[in-house]
């Protein structure tokens, strides 16, 4: 029996079961199979620069179930009649973070996988088929992870000075001969600057804003495709349309254009194999040509500009004569920097017709897509020459109900088309994303109807990983809302918001949402990615930017923020370590923590140079960022940054012993547990006076004191207790911000303070997370008040309503709610803790996340003083269930529980079980 989907069931939020019936090529009904084939993490990835780990998830109908043995395949044809590898019938349990040791790739090649199983009894058909696709080999044919053997020239059409300057877009273009029938092509392309490809008049691919943002000096990602059936015999143009983006536009919290470069430039490789067994490679080169495309003005905080009147039809076609086309100027880039992108590529995530269009009582005419989001709008419309779409992107109406434009602060949002002849168009902005529910309609010809308006979500495709719904409604807008706050702020780069002239990798809000954002979405490929930046951009002596990648590396005198400090916050500065930690937890996969122990090791040596006799503080901190125990008109809560910096300093040391230990690194364990010891006990003298009291009275304090592990055995109930009452000091709100928040929930129901936790949950007024979502909210907001009681707004220099800081308390909703946990002792759900903690007048919870093995899930449901208990357990795999606060089990399913302090437990092997249980 596999966990399925919530559906609604005779108006009761219900888990529906369903068998997956797999059929032998004999006819045989299967009864274990292979679901799925994965290789580092993706189903079938394109531009692979390593050899991939694989996994593959196994089903079955049985309980109790795991591999006692597989065989993996690695081919050259789908036929798997020419094997690159072949590992025989190998004895082994591994069904994820399996290598295929010695086999070698070329570049540029698709290359066919297949796996069966055995569980000792009986064994799987081959799988499905799963395919993955080369990029590059490095320059001595090496298949690691590094720079490839790249020989084309970057090529311009930015021939002069008069480009610095301007925001414009521009093509570039060249033509090449085929004289041979074609078996398979790729092309290996990437940009300074933002790019789209084309060949022979198509668009190639269906990715959006490459090549991404990346610490472009240090690191630019190129792309792969499969261009097979954009290529003809004879004559074939290639070409690219270029934009400033990221690159060379208008960025950073000082304003800056040219932050990287101040020329676009784009390069292709082309890879072609004929059918008589030869290839031949094509490059851009100096007989390219470029001119200034329709594209009149982009970037990513002002919107776009286009004018139908420049553009040049079939550009890309080899046989095309029209347009002002010049010689390109190639432009010098260290491509020792480049590496493949293989996955999470930014698309088009979403469409969303609009749902109405309506007058503000200003006079405004306003569309309404009834949903926060990150992308461009596409509109379309009947003009004549000189006719005008424009558009102005903006979040929420004020509380008269008119155009609330201000906490754009100075970023246009703008969309802007020109007809240049008498046609009904559909266009959308290509090079600049925004952040939206609205749209002012500014021009257009004709009357605006809601048909002719359609929202395109933009974000980095990534898998769904999780779900969960509850009998409370605002918990499920609540679970809805941080969703969307993760699809509109990732896009390539962990934002911290996608509406206002920021929308930065700021480390602090990447860090506490990480796990969050791990439940929801397949992160792996995400965070490896904007996890290679980080490192790249650490200082020599191991500190990290308040921003990644660090579009203000130098600038200390442009802003107030960068001349206090440019780096190395606590909490901020800590993505360092948690996230790697984070990703290695939910993965199991220790590749990750392998390549960034550097940086991990670098940023707690930082940390140890600066302490003073293990307290650490450093320059600028945020501290408890935008917490309302902050005093008038300040952002920085009243929690002690030394108290902050040092409960960090032991986290991450703590953490960094683990992964250490995971890494067979012993001798290094050994001596930062040692300093790990020597922090906690500084921080137990330093922070807690003689009888047991914090010397900080806040929440903050006490909440990382206790979820940090911070807290004297014998002063954890009356730290417990100290929370309380600063609870009840306000009326059971939070006052917390970016510190605080994300553990709050979590360090109570740690604590014997289940009720509490809920109760917090749970509140609906201000300040709370229920008290935006009865606001109408449909993401995360930035401020717990970003939108008061009266309809008034927060301060409109820092008021984001799509923020998904606060919205890591969905860690706790799937960690506690549903009780789906992952074991640090066997990371990666190989072994999970189940432990849903029952509460919140709640009649019922499902909560699923979907492992590397399969489906982990979990629903309670309650009737009277009985819990029904159902969980998934994927094969290959196996729990340790316990029941919250049992005092008898009715209906065990065959397992056998044991009574332990709190809750009584059993472990149990792959399968569905359901439980009864009195509490």
């Amino acid at each position: 029996m596999l966990f399925c989907e919530v559906c609604d069931h005779e108006g009761t939020e219900q888990l529906r079961y369903t068998k997956e019936i797999y059929v032998r090529k004999d006819g045989l009904k299967q009864m274990l199979a292979i679901k799925k084939i994965y290789m580092d993490y993706e189903t079938a990835p394109v531009g692979v620069s390593h050899m991939p780990q694989f996994a593959w998830e196994l089903v079955s109908d049985k309980k109790n179930v795991k591999q006692k043995s597989y065989e993996l395949q690695i081919a050259k044809d789908a036929d798997f009649t020419d094997l690159i590898y072949n590992s025989g019938k190998t004895e082994s349990e591994e069904s994820a973070h399996v290598y295929a040791e010695g086999a070698s790739l070329e570049s540029g090649k698709r290359y066919f996988v297949r796996a069966k199983a055995s569980d000792g009894q009986e064994e799987t058909d081959w799988s499905e088929t799963a395919s993955f696709v080369t990029a590059l080999a490095g320059k001595n044919g090496e298949w690691e992870e590094g720079a490839p053997a790249w020989k084309a020239p970057f090529v311009s059409a930015e021939t002069d000075d008069s480009y610095k300057n301007v925001s414009k877009g521009t093509y570039v273009r060249g033509t090449f001969e085929i004289k041979k029938d074609i078996k398979e092509a790729y092309a290996f392309t990437t940009a300074l600057g933002l790019y789209q490809f084309y060949l022979n008049g198509k668009k190639v691919g269906e990715d959006e804003m490459t090549p991404g943002w990346t610490s472009y000096r240090r690191h630019l990602l190129y792309q792969t495709y499969d261009v097979t059936e954009y290529l003809q015999k004879g004559i074939n143009g290639a070409g690219a349309m270029l934009a400033p983006g990221w690159y060379k536009g208008v960025m950073g919290l000082t304003k800056a254009r040219n932050n990287y470069g101040d020329q676009t430039a784009f390069t292709m490789e082309l890879l072609i194999r004929y059918t008589d067994g030869t290839t031949e490679s094509v490059y851009t080169d100096p007989s390219w040509k470029g001119c200034d495309s329709p594209v009149v003005f982009a970037e990513i905080y002002d919107g776009e500009t286009y004018d139908a009147a420049l553009e040049i039809p079939d550009w890309s076609k080899a046989e095309t004569t029209k347009g002002d086309w010049k010689p390109v100027q190639l432009v010098f880039f260290d491509t020792q920097v480049m590496r493949a992108q293989y996955a999470a590529k930014v698309r088009v995530m979403d469409r969303i017709p609009a749902k109405r269009i309506f007058k503000t009582p200003a006079g405004d005419t306003v569309i309404d897509f009834a949903q926060n989001m990150a992308g461009r709008i596409e509109v379309t419309a009947a003009g004549k020459p000189g006719d005008v779409i424009e558009l102005h992107c903006f979040e929420v109406l004020d509380k008269d109900g008119n155009v609330y434009l201000d906490n754009l602060r100075a970023a246009k949002a703008t969309m802007k088309y020109t007809f240049a002849r008498e046609e009904t168009v559909t266009w959308h902005p290509t090079f600049t994303y925004m952040g939206f529910q609205y749209a002012l309609i500014v021009s257009y010809p004709g009357e605006p109807k809601a048909e002719n308006f359609t929202a395109c979500t933009l974000h980095s495709n990534m898998a769904s990983n999780g779900s969960l719904e509850c009998s409370n409604p605002l918990l499920n807008q609540l679970h809805h809302n941080f969703l969307w706050g993760l699809k509109s702020n990732f896009l390539d780069v962990p934002t911290d918001c996608p509406q206002r002239d920021e929308r930065l990798g700021w480390t602090g809000d990447a860090q506490i949402f990480c796990r969050t954002a791990t439940y929801l979405m397949n992160t792996y490929t995400f965070y490896k990615k904007w996890l290679h930046d980080l490192e790249v951009d650490q200082t020599p002596e191991g500190g990290v930017p308040h921003v990644v990648p660090n579009i203000e590396e130098g600038r200390t005198d442009g802003n107030w923020l960068l001349r206090q400090g440019p780096h190395s916050a606590a909490a901020w500065a800590d993505a360092a370590i948690i996230n790697p930690w984070t990703m290695y937890l939910m993965y199991g996969d220790k590749d990750i923590l392998k390549k960034q122990y550097n940086s991990m090791k670098g940023w707690i040596d930082f940390m140890r140079a600066h302490a003073v006799d293990y307290i650490w503080n450093y320059k600028l901190q945020f501290g408890d960022w935008v917490a309302l125990d902050a005093e008038e008109g300040s952002y920085f809560g009243a929690t002690p940054n030394d108290l902050t910096c040092t409960a960090y300093y032991a986290y991450s040391t703590g953490l960094f012993v683990q992964m250490a230990k995971a890494l067979g690194k012993e001798d290094v364990a050994a001596e930062y547990e040692e300093l790990y010891h020597k922090i906690v006990k500084k921080f137990q003298e330093t922070f807690f006076d003689a009888e047991g009291n914090m010397t900080a009275q806040t929440q903050t304090a006490h909440i990382v004191a206790l979820y940090f592990q911070l807290t004297p055995e014998k002063y954890i109930t009356k730290t417990v207790e100290g929370l309380k009452r600063l609870l009840d000091k306000e009326n059971g709100h939070l006052v917390t911000g970016f510190v605080g928040t994300p553990y709050f929930c979590h360090a109570l129901s740690q604590n014997h303070a289940l009720k509490e936790a809920y109760d917090l949950l749970l509140k609906e007024d201000f300040p709370s997370w229920l008290y935006q979502v009865k606001k109408g909210a449909t993401t995360i907001w930035e401020h717990w008040d970003g939108m008061k009681d009266d309809g008034s707004m927060w301060s409109a220099d820092m008021n984001s309503f799509n923020h998904y800081a606060y919205g890591a308390i969905g860690e706790w909703m799937y960690r506690a709610m549903a009780g789906i946990e992952a074991d640090p002792e066997h990371p990666g759900f190989k072994h999970a803790i189940l432990y849903p903690r029952i509460g919140g007048n709640l009649k019922y919870t499902a909560g699923k996340y979907h492992s590397i093995y399969g489906d982990v899930g979990v629903k309670w449901e309650v009737q009277g003083k009985q819990i029904t208990l159902t969980v998934q357990i994927p094969v290959n795999t196996t729990a340790e269930i316990r029941l919250d606060q049992a005092k008898s089990v009715l209906e065990s399913d065959g397992l056998t529980f044991i009574r332990e302090a709190d809750y009584m437990a059993a472990e149990a092997g792959s399968g569905t079980y359901q439980i009864v249980f009195e509490q």
